[in-house]
């Protein structure tokens, strides 16, 4: 269905308005519980390992509001300064061992592009249905394990512990080999100059690379202080359930707001901003406490409209325009796993496909029914 709304007709500007008081109350009433749920686990162990599991779920549901808010620190939403955002946004990334600056740079591609699926694919990487034809039978299986929605829990602990590593040791490798080259070519070249002149995949900038660094300093200091002072095997053991189901949940989260049947996935000819921002992202509907624990994110729909809108403020400014946003797909927890199907880009339909209806299609193709 083509839109027949522009965003001029939306009230968006009134809740744009960031309170720190709000987002102080938020950050406390949630970084302290979650640290004082650690310091629960530790005193619960020493009498049962049967009281860990409920504490443990409730961690992993602190930490994913952690994420949530961190969320809103990349936007420069949460407060009012800049400053603080980046501050506030600094620590919630360690607390979920993700380095917050060079993530948020990520993410506001992801929502300039939201909608044009020639240009981003999401985090899962999905291929267009042309490609995956290309594609040998393994590689086509492979394609769908790595897929599968069970596969959430190790990529999220790939996601958070392990790839921000990585892209610092691959990073600094490649800025080592980069300053050979340059001494080579110019022994009184300055480290400066080296270093403005790489061109890495793992930063983008020096603010990256920085907060890249401080925040792999942070975390991998916190794993060893922490892992020192209450014992390796119970920290690494509740530290990596913990951080791998809250990675899953707001991967799932994300993943099923944009990957659903009849979003828009448009090519980039002819995409429209607004089309993806109504059509291109949904309302999740959740319970009010899981409403609380992802900070409103549910409301994707309008924070695609503006992401300077805080988490805050979202589901006001959602019932304020509640009527020019008949053409937003509304889920519910039952639908979640419906959305994992939709893992192909079929660009001459401009829309998501599961690989077994593009199946279903091309033999149909190759065995047309006859005809009578």
């Amino acid at each position: 269905m083509e839109i027949t709304v522009k965003k001029s007709d939306f009230v968006l500007t009134p809740y744009m308005k960031s309170s720190d008081l709000r987002a102080t109350y938020q950050i406390l009433n949630t970084v302290v519980p979650y640290l004082l749920l650690w310091v629960l686990a530790v005193k619960a162990a020493s009498v049962s390992l049967w009281l860990l599991p409920p504490i443990m779920v409730l961690i992993t549901l602190f930490s994913v509001r952690c994420f949530s808010l961190m969320h809103d620190c990349g936007h420069y939403s949460l407060f009012r300064a800049k400053r603080v955002n980046r501050a506030i946004g600094f620590m919630l990334g360690v607390i979920n061992a993700i380095p917050q600056y060079p993530w948020s740079r990520g993410h506001a591609y992801h929502h300039k592009t939201n909608g044009d699926w020639e240009r981003y694919r999401g985090p899962s990487a999905l291929m267009s249905t042309e490609e995956f034809a290309n594609l040998s039978p393994s590689a086509q299986r492979r394609y769908e394990v790595l897929r599968h929605p069970l596969m959430i829990f190790p990529g999220g602990f790939f996601y958070l512990a392990i790839k921000p590593r990585l892209a610092l040791i691959a990073g600094i490798y490649g800025l080592i080999g980069h300053s050979r080259t340059c001494l080579n070519q110019d022994p009184g070249m300055s480290l400066a100059k080296i270093f403005s002149s790489y061109q890495s995949r793992n930063w983008y900038t020096v603010g990256e690379f920085w907060d890249l660094l401080l925040n792999n300093i942070c975390v991998v200091g916190g794993w060893i202080l922490l892992g020192h002072f209450l014992g390796f095997g119970f920290f690494l053991s509740v530290y990596s359930i913990t951080l791998t189901c809250s990675a899953a949940i707001f991967i799932c989260v994300f993943f099923v707001q944009h990957n659903f049947d009849g979003s828009y996935a448009h090519k980039t000819a002819g995409w429209d901003y607004l089309r993806g921002a109504i059509e291109g992202s949904s309302y999740l509907a959740l319970p009010a406490v899981l409403k609380w624990f992802s900070a409103s994110i549910g409301y994707h729909n309008i924070h695609h409209l503006s992401e300077r809108i805080p988490n805050y403020r979202l589901e006001a400014c959602h019932e304020q325009n509640r009527h020019l946003l008949v053409n937003v797909k509304i889920l519910r927890m039952s639908d979640l796993a419906d959305c994992f199907k939709f893992i192909l880009w079929d660009a001459g339909s401009n829309r998501l496909v599961s690989i077994a209806s593009f199946r279903q299609a091309a033999q149909l193709i190759v065995d047309p029914e006859p005809s009578l």
